[in-house]
């Protein structure tokens, strides 16, 4: 234990000079990487404008309005809840068969649940195709491990500078084209107003595009993206074997076509072999995990929270403002977030490191979380004038602090990795808990609002509830070192 510490005690302080070279970014690959970044958001952007129109046109509320929202959030729960039960299994599956072969399946399964939806008439139906995505999408998690595969310690941060780029693009044109082509023969009669297809299923034109980009995606993953596992298992032996309850190690053939990051290719690393699941479960592993479930709950309950305290009326608790300004305080986040990340991230992290970055983040929730009681009692006293939007904008930006979470805590996924063979399975094991948090927090947070508002209940309630929330994602992150290379090197060290 003494000399462990030693070392990690002496790899701090070295760091600064062996981060000096940096491994230039594989661009090649990478670029393909940062399109497939795309059709996951597109689909579930393009259908957030329209779904709660669907929901009434099905006519499965009869005629309540009060049971969109409902329904709506069954939808969409859906979704998460196949995705959590499959994530992990489709990201040990990569590490053996590889992660392209996962990410084609993942590809064509939004391609197809996407025109699905979009031929959908019942409830049932739209559940149904809403399951099947979620359950083959692994696209998310397998793309990360695929980043973590063909970049390393000195070139990740710089990688993730580029992250925002894909995303900010899909969440701007896919509610554009959802909320713009949605029941086309209403919206554009002198073009589709003809088409009996359009009528009959007014929301399949917006749903057919995005599975057509999704099909270019998986022409170009098919076509250009080379493998990064550098030994796979073919599917049956795999099968034969024991997927789930064993490492398989039988007839690994090397790849010929596949990427192998240059600083770590020596030949224990390039013939080591996926571990089982229990094996994966290491301090190091929970540790990472615990941190990115609070921090993902933390986040979300934020993000849902967000638009209900700006819609709400001021002597509820809220601000009272309109949908209009509503969506461009959401627009403009996004577009801060992006813009900081892609801007600032690499340089933050040479100076201050991957601990300091992610501890800053989950404790500006704190703040974020008080400016709320704070901005609305500005708001009762002065009304909506400068003191307001000046809380308002602080706060939106300590947000942007909380986003950087993310891309720190893929660095210290990947060093808490027992292997590089299973750096998938281990980045599976942090998206299940991930998948946890996209359906607790969202679920809990508007609920506790809800509830803090009715009559005879304490107003403060739900602050109370995020304030534990952030205090919890401040405590788990304590279990993470100061830098992901203390753990690299412990591993490293007790290989030799």
């Amino acid at each position: 234990m003494i000399a462990q510490q030693d070392d990690e005690e002496t790899s701090l302080l070295q760091r600064p000079e062996r981060l000096t070279a940096k491994t230039p970014l594989p661009w090649d690959q990478f670029w393909i990487l940062l399109f497939l970044e795309m059709p996951d958001p597109v689909s579930s952007y393009i259908l957030a404008p329209f779904v709660p129109q669907l929901i009434r046109d099905i006519a499965v509320t009869h005629g309540d309005e009060s049971q969109v929202g409902h329904y709506v959030g069954i939808l969409q729960s859906s979704y998460y809840a196949a995705h959590t039960l499959t994530i992990l299994h489709w990201s040990q599956l990569s590490d053996h068969i590889g992660r392209k072969p996962v990410i084609l399946t993942a590809l064509s399964a939004i391609s197809i649940s996407m025109f699905s939806f979009g031929l959908s008439k019942t409830f049932f139906a739209l559940v149904v195709s809403r399951v099947v995505c979620g359950a083959f999408d692994a696209s998310n998690s397998v793309i990360k491990s695929m980043l973590m595969d063909i970049t390393d310690v000195t070139n990740m941060p710089l990688a993730f500078n580029y992250i925002p780029i894909p995303w900010m693009i899909a969440t701007t044109i896919g509610p554009l084209i959802g909320g713009s082509l949605s029941r086309p023969a209403d919206r554009f009669p002198d073009i589709f107003g003809r088409s009996e297809l359009m009528k009959t299923y007014p929301y399949l034109l917006p749903c057919s595009i995005s599975a057509f980009f999704t099909s270019i995606a998986w022409l170009v993953t098919y076509i250009r993206l080379k493998e990064s596992v550098s030994t796979r298992t073919p599917l049956w032996e795999l099968i034969k074997g024991g997927f789930f309850g064993q490492s398989y190690s039988k007839s690994r053939q090397p790849s010929s076509d596949v990427i192998v990051d240059p600083g770590e290719a020596n030949a224990g690393e390039v013939q080591s072999k996926p571990l089982p699941l229990r094996a994966l479960l290491t301090p190091k592993v929970l540790s990472v995990t615990a941190s990115y479930a609070t921090t993902g709950m933390l986040q979300m309950s934020l993000s849902s929270v967000l638009p209900i305290f700006y819609a709400i009326p001021i002597e509820l608790g809220g601000l009272s403002l309109d949908p209009p300004r509503i969506g461009m305080l959401l627009a403009a986040q996004g577009l801060t977030h992006g813009v900081f990340q892609l801007l600032f991230y690499a340089r933050l992290h040479d100076r201050f490191g991957a601990g300091a970055i992610h501890m800053t983040g989950v404790s500006s929730g704190i703040p974020t979380v008080i400016l709320f009681p704070v901005i609305n009692a500005l708001a009762r006293v002065y009304g909506i004038g400068m003191m307001v939007w000046l809380c308002v904008a602080v706060q939106l930006a300590l947000t942007t602090s909380l986003i950087m979470c993310y891309p720190c805590i893929t660095l210290f996924i990947r060093a808490a990795a027992p292997n590089r063979a299973s750096v998938g399975a281990t980045n599976g094991i942090a998206q299940v808990a991930g998948a946890v948090a996209r359906i607790i927090g969202p679920a809990s947070a508007p609920s506790v609002f809800s509830y803090s508002m009715e009559a005879g209940h304490d107003a403060w309630l739900i602050y109370y509830f995020l304030i534990t929330i952030a205090f919890l994602a401040v405590g788990t992150s304590l279990l993470l070192p100061r830098d992901p290379s203390v753990w690299e090197d412990s591993q490293q060290h007790y290989r030799e």
